[in-house]
């Protein structure tokens, strides 16, 4: 996998030092031209992880930017409205993420997302303990980062 990656960034480089502009457009299309040509010219091996994992980091950060945006809406509008719609709380997150690459990375991504913050992980590493600004439904609250964080970081790692 990582001669692959490293073989799609050299195409990368060499598709920006080709057409001359060294944009930031420039290279992520660079990226994605090589990525294709990569997999079209590798039909015979379809089952290299490389090829299936690109697609699913690209959807992670766009889903991390999405929920990062959303959140900042979220207590943006808490801060400007004179309403208080905040119930704050520390819920207990069971965890199905084992390593602790994978538990660092979901309690990083909970705590870079406004209003919410990792406290703590269990002695057995298996609760995650979160603050958060809006608990309403903690069964809800709990799905949410089971399906969005977690699922992802699952499909990510294994």
């Amino acid at each position: 996998m990582k001669g692959k990656f490293l073989m799609n960034l050299l195409l990368t480089f060499i598709w920006v030092a080709l057409t001359g502009a060294f944009a930031l457009i420039n290279y992520v299309f660079g990226f994605v031209l090589s990525f294709l040509i990569m997999w079209i010219s590798d039909r015979n091996n379809q089952k290299t992880k490389y090829y299936s994992i690109v697609p699913q980091l690209i959807s992670f950060i766009f889903f991390f930017i999405y929920e990062l945006f959303k959140a900042n809406l979220q207590v943006a509008w808490e801060v400007i409205t004179p309403k208080n719609k905040m119930k704050p709380g520390i819920v207990k997150v069971p965890l199905t993420v084992t390593s602790d690459f994978e538990i660092t990375l979901l309690a990083n991504l909970i705590t870079l997302t406004p209003g919410t913050l990792s406290l703590d992980i269990s002695g057995d590493k298996k609760v995650l303990y979160v603050h958060a600004m809006y608990i309403h439904d903690r069964d809800a609250f709990i799905e949410g980062i089971k399906n969005g964080f977690e699922k992802r970081i699952l499909d990510l790692t294994r």
